[in-house]
């Protein structure tokens, strides 16, 4: 159920990674499933993303990277979690984040 990936160093491998993923779950293919992400912040610094897709056929997938761990958390449809990946590698972070008025 956890594994450990490595190879990850940028946010950009870290998308890459959490779309292809999530994609294979439900065989949905990379060029329909537009990914989508959201800071997570804590204290006005950001602490990780939370990832989404949407397929065909109200298809949703999730994951959420948390950055202090550097786990990602892969949810399914129903908003279970089946998969859990450790990296071994620090992903750099922007140092805060212009929360909204």
């Amino acid at each position: 159920m956890s594994d450990i990936v490595p190879g990850i160093r940028t946010i950009d491998e870290l998308r890459s990674f959490v779309q292809t993923t999530l994609c294979q779950k439900e065989n949905l293919l990379l060029e329909q499933s537009k990914l989508r992400q959201a800071p997570l912040v804590k204290q006005g610094k950001i602490c990780g993303f939370q990832f989404s897709v949407q397929g065909p056929r109200q298809v949703r997938l999730g994951a959420v990277w948390a950055s202090d761990r550097n786990d990602i958390y892969f949810y399914d449809t129903r908003g279970n979690r089946y998969h859990k990946v450790h990296l071994p590698e620090q992903i750099a972070l922007p140092e805060a984040v212009a929360l909204p008025a």
